[in-house]
């Protein structure tokens, strides 16, 4: 697959993502990035480390960041320590060109990380059956009562359903 193709898909993955797929997603790419950094670190890649570190930081920081604190009440506060002793940790991935710290730290997400692919799979399972119901419960359209009356209507000249406006990517 080409660069921009693969640039494509990523970027039509993230427009049509649920909320919780997209927790899901910055999960999957912090991970990714604290790998690299471990990886990095073994070849003695001071700057692939941290690249890859800088931007797993940005990552923690943008789910902190995202963190609804008046709702989301203890859990909320419990995942803003976390992320912080994230933050903490992965500044010695750089300072002491420590392995370990990213260990510690991919250990304490993926937890997070796994609970959010189950979430994002019956999310977005919960909205097709949503959209599927809401497609079947609609009333008929007025041209549409009228098409389905006339006996001599044909199949294919049908209108199309109603569009409900939700997306859904497979």
């Amino acid at each position: 697959m080409n660069e921009h193709a693969a640039h494509t898909y990523k970027q039509q993955q993230v427009n049509t993502a649920t909320p919780a797929k997209m927790v899901f997603m910055l999960f999957e790419k912090t991970l990714s990035r604290l790998q690299e950094a471990q990886n990095a670190i073994e070849r003695n890649d001071i700057q692939g480390r941290c690249n890859a570190n800088c931007s797993a930081q940005e990552l923690i920081a943008h789910l902190a960041n995202t963190l609804d604190m008046e709702q989301g009440g203890e859990i909320a506060a419990n995942l803003e320590r976390l992320y912080t002793h994230c933050m903490i940790r992965l500044m010695d991935v750089d300072r002491k060109n420590d392995p370990n710290a990213a260990a510690e730290v991919i250990k304490l997400l993926t937890p997070l990380r796994d609970s959010w692919a189950e979430l994002s799979e019956k999310s977005e399972g919960e909205l097709r059956q949503a959209v599927m119901t809401a497609q079947k419960d609609r009333p008929a359209l007025p041209n549409e009562a009228a098409q389905t009356s006339a006996s001599a209507t044909d199949e294919a000249e049908k209108p199309a359903p109603a569009k409900s406006g939700l997306s859904i990517s497979a």
